[in-house]
Parts: structure tokens; C-alpha cells; sequence
């Protein structure tokens, strides 16, 4: 991308980044080419910064900030301001005189900020800030009103209105007002006069047509008595026809008597299952319904209150109900029932039909239409507190962003932590400052792992308030040792609240390459220990076996009278031969490592440093080529982030992420401890060591070049001549 800007960069985690140093930096970011930014796009969530900062400038509010969301807030706040090197300052106060008076939409939020101040009676204030634009009720202290459409019960003086609003909040439920009251809308109150004429209307119905009500104001219990035996009472002139049908039938119509051996055998209640299922009364053929006499036990207050409320009165209280008075029943309550299931108005069915026509005669519904549109009439001068709040934000907020999302500069400055480091945990005489929040840590680790780095994911509890959190810490420096699964510690949020933290997970990676040097050496340790307990399990279980054997013998001697005959000692040959050819192979190899390293006589240091780097040097050589392999990127990507540079975390950085413990400068230390184990003589260990390497070189003759002949190793000595030399044989006789 072509620029006329001249852009400064610094060099931090392996990659260039740029530096935003003035006004004039910011204004132009939409020039500089976005490969060069470190990231392309966060969330909104999960950071330690202002959420509702970051709300604003994520205009399509779908819970990510990307790059020209964050150039067009940067464009505004600059051109808001006189000079947009104040972003720079990020001051949570902002100067009236900062304000740019040369734009209408900077004289406008000038104009709101000083109406702002002089309503909470900070006229002569030079300055506003967050705290000024969320106090609105100081704001509108003069008013009830405060632009948003929404008016809460006080907002009237007149009492049938105040009751109306209370109605329609009890009957619809409330909004909230900007002052935090509930209140009504003009929808909702729309809604309301809405449900209270269809409420009314259909009540008119009623009124209209006495057969909807047989009953009178008595039909609703009534009806609801008649419901609560319709079903059994059906059932029960069903059986009566099958018994006329057929009257072999009668006695399985009426229950058998096993059927009743079932549930009599427990203790019973009227509310027993069993009961209600029996028929309500005893079946015969054309047999009417007593309505007092001979009733099943557990419907018996259900049919009492049918005889009262429906029977009585609709049939001039006859005791006895035939299937013919039972139809006439159904056709009188059948009508109410249509007019019931087509109700209309039912939520404001609670308030009566009384008071609903009451509030439909009145002239509350004007008033409270009035009352909101001076309320809306508040809303530019309410909107301009919010314009002004967003300008106040902008001016705090906005280069700290820049500062952790077009370059890592707070990250990488190790001066202030970054926006996606939730605090420092303590652990293992370490504190790991690079330490992010996630939200599920299986899904988390899935991206994560490609970091290269030593991942802890913890869970975090705070005991007093039952919070609960997730975060994953980088390990960086010192070893791996002692982390693993259920080690405890303690994390501290940036608020220095403190909270328990368990390791539940752990992505494990090279921390240092002093690490892997000794790895080797305590996996052969570890192999060696696990070696010698397996092998001392196994000769245990051997001598409890070999003890059982004889404690079976020595029972069965005390049996028999007979004690057990000894058995015969074996000599293992085959066990001695072995161990022959094993001492002798390992005396030829200890013999010829020691030739080999006296050899190299003068370079027997060198010697020594080749078989450190044979040993540790592979192990060494994979750290290194992962340590610089060990990236942010993929930790954040798992978060939701974008980045879009390679943000290593190299060693000398990696150390200052993740401390050690120290003393601190010009502490004492008492090196005497009354209960240290007792110390091995290395030192005597390591000379009776070297002097037997010199005793087997001088055995071996390894030095005879450097001693006199008298002190020769006697072996290579060469032996004595002999002074009687052989006689040369002369010429055969046949020659002379």
C-alpha cells in the first residue's frame, strides 16, 4: 500500500513493529499496511480492558473488534479533537478546551458537555469525565425525564394515572427506565388498552346471551365442578350400557374380587390410586347415578361439591342423576365452554372486569402518551451524553488498544502487562506473568499446543465468593520437574484479588535448554530407581513365596509326625558361567574405555566434554530448535484472536515472563541446618576415583614415557637378555 507517512519501527519478539508515537501516526493508520499489523482482530470479551470501551467501537456488534472498526474510532476521536496527539496522553479526563469547535459534531458534544457539568453544578469545570456522563440522575435531577421513551410510576402527579401505570407494569411486566425505575412504554401501553377493550368486549357477550352464563356470576365454580367428574361420571353410565348390553358383564364392570386382594394388603388412604380407578358407583343395566348414597369412597367430596354447585341448582335438587339428566347437564354448560376457550384480554384478566372498565372510561391513556413524548423530547440531549461519554472513553482508552493490537508494545516492554494478561500465578517458587483466561480448556489446548511452549491450564476458585475462572499459564523458565496435574498455587487477577488455582491440564514443552542438558541423565536415574524397586518387589514377593512354602511344609510336618526332608543345595552352573562371561564382558569394556580415554593423555579434557555432548547434546539440540520455535500467535488464536505475526517468545524474554526464586540482594543466609542429611564425601569419591585411574595407566604402562626405569609399570617391562647365545651351527662334514 503506497503511503506518503513516514513510519518508525522497533524490533521486538523476532518481527518488526510499528511505533505510534504522535496525532499524526494515528490519523494516518489506515495507510499502513495491515501485514504489518501484529493483530487483525480480539473479542470483546475475556480482556483486561474497558468492555464497554470496546463495545462501542464493535459497531456491528458481533463480539470481535477488527481493524477498520478500529480505524474508524480512531478516526472520529481525532477528528473530535483539536489535536489527536491527546489520544496519546490517555488521560481519563477530558478538556473542554481539547474539544474541536471547528465541526459541528465537535461543537455539539461541547455544547452537552458543558450543559452535563452545569446540571451537576460544575459550571466553571475545565474538564469532564466517565463519572460525570453516568450519573444521569444528577443529570436530570430537574426532570423525571430522560430521553428514553420510558416513564417510570412517579413520573406523573395525578394519582389515577400513577395507578394505571402500576396496572399496566403488574399486567405486562416493566421496562427500565434509564434511571434504573421500571416503567411503560408507549408499545407497551399501547398493548395494554389493546388487551383491556378485547377483555371487555368479550365479556359483552356474556352480557348478552344468558345461556353462556346458566349460572350467573356462579358459572365459572360450577362449570369448573362439573369438569373436575365429567370424565367418571361418563364412565360410569358407559358401564351401566354395557351391563343392559350384555349382562354377563356385569361382574367384570364392577371389579372382580382379586382385583381388590391387590391393594388391600397396604395401608390405604382415600387418595390411593387404586381407589379412584375403581367405578364410582356399583354398575347395573339403566341404573341411575346416586348422588349421595353408594359413591366411591375418594370421589366423594368431588361428587358432594357437583350435587351443591351444578345438580341442585340446575336440577331442583334431585338426589339421583339418570344418563338422560347427565346429557342435559353437558348441553347447558357446553355453550359457556366455547365462550371460555375464545377468551380474549387474559392478561389483564386480573385486575377484574370492574377496573378494567374503568381504565377504559377514564383518560389515562392520553396522559400517559403525553408523558412519554416529553420524555422522548429529551432524547437528542440524552443521546449527546452518550456521544460525549464515548468521546471521554476514546480519549482514555484508544492507545492503550492500538498499543496491544496494531503492535504488542505493552507485551513486549514488560513495563505494563498486555490486555489478554489476566494476572500472575504463583507456583512451584516461579511466577508466570503470561497468564490468559479461557473458557474451556480441552477446546483451548487444541490450537494452543502449536505455541511450542509449556502450558498450565489451572482452575481458580475464590472460596468467599464462589467464583469460579479458567486460565492457562506459560512456564518459561527453570524446569518441569515438579509441575504436574493437582499441584496447587495461587493466582492474583489484576484487581490483586487472590484465588486458588489447581494445574487440571498441562501441555508439556521444553522449558530451558539448562533443562534438557540434564534430562538425560535423570531419565537414566529414573530408569535405574524404577529398575532396583521392581527388581526388589520381585525378590520380595520371592521370599514371602519361598516363607509361605516353608510355614505349609512345617504344618504339614506337625501333621504327618514326619519333619520335611532338607532339600539338596544346587549350584547354579549355568547362573555361574553367566556371570563369568557378564564380569568379564564389563571388565573388557571398563578396560578398554579407560585405554581409549588414557590415550588421549594431553586431550582427556576434550575427551570428557565429547561424552557430555554425546550424552546430553541430542536432547539439548530438539530444546533449542523448540525454544525458538515457542510463539504467542497460536495461545491467543485459541482465545478468538487473530494475530497476525510470528510473536516468538525467545529465551531471555521467556525468563522475564516467568520468574524464579531469588534472595533478594543483601539477605544473610544461615547455612547451618539442625536437621540436613548428612552429607555424602564426594570429594573423597571423585580422588579415590582418579587415583585409580592412575594406578591402572601406570599398571597399563600409560606413563612409562614420563618415569624413570626404576618406577615402570613392572608389567610392560621388558625381560632380562640371556648371556649364553646360541651357537651358529659350522659346515657339514662332507664339506671339509
Amino acid at each position: 500500500m503506497a503511503t506518503n507517512h513516514t513510519w518508525k519501527f522497533f524490533r521486538a519478539g523476532g518481527f518488526d513493529q510499528v511505533k505510534l508515537e504522535s496525532g499524526a501516526d494515528l490519523m494516518d493508520l489506515d495507510q499502513l499496511d495491515q501485514k504489518l499489523w501484529v493483530a487483525l482482530a480480539c473479542p470483546t470479551t475475556g480482556l483486561e480492558f474497558d468492555e464497554r470501551t470496546l463495545k462501542l467501537i464493535d459497531t456491528d456488534q458481533d463480539g470481535r473488534i477488527r481493524a477498520p472498526e478500529l480505524i474508524a474510532a480512531v478516526k472520529w476521536a481525532g477528528t473530535c479533537l483539536k489535536n489527536p496527539h491527546d489520544l496519546l496522553k490517555a488521560s481519563p479526563e477530558l478538556p473542554l478546551t481539547g474539544i474541536n469547535e471547528a465541526t459541528q459534531e465537535g461543537r455539539q458534544i461541547l455544547a452537552s458537555a458543558r450543559q452535563i457539568l452545569a446540571n451537576l453544578g460544575k459550571k466553571d469545570a475545565l474538564a469532564i469525565t466517565l463519572e460525570d456522563t453516568a450519573d444521569t440522575a444528577k443529570i436530570f435531577a430537574q426532570t423525571h425525564f430522560n430521553g428514553d421513551g420510558i416513564i417510570p410510576v412517579d413520573s406523573s402527579e395525578d394519582a389515577a394515572t400513577k395507578a394505571v401505570i402500576a396496572d399496566i407494569i403488574a399486567c405486562l411486566g416493566a421496562e427500565t427506565d434509564r434511571s434504573g425505575k421500571p416503567g411503560v412504554n408507549q408499545a407497551k401501553t399501547n398493548l395494554f388498552y389493546a388487551e383491556a377493550q378485547a377483555f371487555s368486549d368479550w365479556w359483552k357477550k356474556a352480557e348478552a346471551d344468558p345461556s353462556l352464563l346458566p349460572l350467573g356470576t356462579s358459572t365459572a365454580s360450577a362449570a369448573d365442578a362439573f369438569r373436575a367428574v365429567r370424565t367418571k361420571i361418563d364412565d360410569y353410565f358407559t358401564r351401566c350400557r354395557l351391563a343392559a348390553f350384555d349382562p354377563r358383564a356385569v361382574n367384570a364392570l364392577n371389579r372382580e374380587e382379586k382385583e381388590y386382594l391387590v391393594f388391600t394388603a397396604k395401608d390405604l388412604t382415600l387418595e390411593t390410586p387404586e381407589i379412584a380407578s375403581l367405578p364410582l358407583a356399583h354398575v347395573a343395566a339403566v341404573k341411575p347415578l346416586a348422588l349421595a348414597d353408594g359413591l366411591n369412597p375418594a370421589w366423594s367430596a368431588a361428587m358432594s361439591r357437583f350435587g351443591a354447585e351444578v345438580s341442585g341448582p340446575l336440577l331442583d335438587g334431585k338426589t339421583v342423576l339418570t344418563e338422560a339428566d347427565w346429557a342435559a347437564l353437558g348441553g347447558k354448560f357446553a355453550p359457556y365452554e366455547s365462550w371460555m376457550a375464545a377468551k380474549a384480554g387474559a392478561s389483564v384478566e386480573k385486575l377484574g372486569l370492574a377496573r378494567v372498565r374503568e381504565i377504559l372510561a377514564g383518560k389515562d391513556k392520553d396522559a400517559i402518551t403525553a408523558l412519554i413524548a416529553k420524555d422522548k423530547a429529551l432524547e437528542p440531549e440524552a443521546n449527546a451524553i452518550a456521544v460525549v461519554e464515548r468521546l471521554i472513553r476514546y480519549h482514555r482508552d484508544l492507545f492503550k488498544l492500538l498499543n496491544n493490537f496494531v503492535s504488542f508494545r505493552d507485551f513486549y516492554r514488560r513495563k505494563d502487562k498486555a490486555i489478554f494478561q489476566a494476572g500472575t500465578l504463583y507456583l512451584d517458587q516461579r511466577s508466570c506473568d503470561l497468564c490468559i483466561t479461557v473458557e474451556d480448556a480441552a477446546k483451548h489446548s487444541i490450537m494452543a499446543s502449536l505455541a511450542g511452549t509449556y502450558l498450565a491450564y489451572c482452575d481458580c476458585t475464590r472460596k468467599g465468593t464462589g467464583e469460579k475462572m479458567q486460565v492457562v499459564a506459560a512456564f518459561t523458565n527453570g524446569d518441569s520437574d515438579n509441575l504436574m496435574v493437582g499441584r496447587n498455587g495461587i493466582f492474583y487477577d489484576r484487581k490483586g484479588r487472590d484465588w486458588d488455582a489447581s494445574i487440571t491440564k498441562i501441555l508439556d514443552n521444553p522449558i530451558s535448554i539448562r533443562q534438557a542438558f540434564w534430562a538425560p541423565y535423570k531419565k537414566a536415574a529414573r530408569i535405574i530407581q524404577e529398575q532396583i524397586a521392581k527388581r526388589a518387589a520381585n525378590a520380595d514377593q520371592a521370599a514371602a513365596t519361598k516363607l509361605a512354602q516353608a510355614a505349609a511344609k512345617l504344618e504339614q510336618a506337625g501333621t504327618t509326625g514326619q519333619a520335611p526332608p532338607p532339600e539338596p543345595k544346587k549350584l547354579d552352573t549355568g547362573m555361574i558361567a553367566a556371570l563369568g562371561v557378564g564380569a568379564a564382558g564389563l571388565g573388557g569394556m571398563i578396560g578398554g574405555v579407560l585405554t581409549g580415554f588414557l590415550n588421549l593423555k594431553g586431550l582427556m579434557p576434550v575427551g570428557v566434554l565429547a561424552i557430555i555432548l554425546i550424552i546430553s547434546g541430542p536432547s539439548m539440540l530438539i530444546a533449542w530448535l523448540k525454544l525458538r520455535k515457542r510463539n504467542l500467535g497460536p495461545i491467543l488464536d485459541a482465545n478468538g484472536w487473530a494475530v497476525n505475526a510470528r510473536a516468538k517468545i525467545n529465551v531471555p524474554f521467556g525468563a522475564s515472563l516467568t520468574r524464579v526464586a531469588a534472595l533478594p540482594a543483601g539477605a544473610q543466609r544461615d547455612l547451618a541446618d539442625p536437621f540436613a542429611e548428612k552429607k555424602t564425601p564426594w570429594g573423597l569419591y571423585c580422588m579415590l576415583f582418579i587415583l585409580l585411574l592412575l594406578v591402572v595407566g601406570w599398571l597399563l604402562g600409560k606413563f612409562d614415557g614420563f618415569l624413570p626405569d626404576s618406577i615402570k609399570s613392572p608389567i610392560t617391562q621388558k625381560a632380562p637378555t640371556s648371556t649364553n647365545a646360541p651357537v651358529k651351527p659350522g659346515p657339514p662334514e662332507s664339506a671339509k
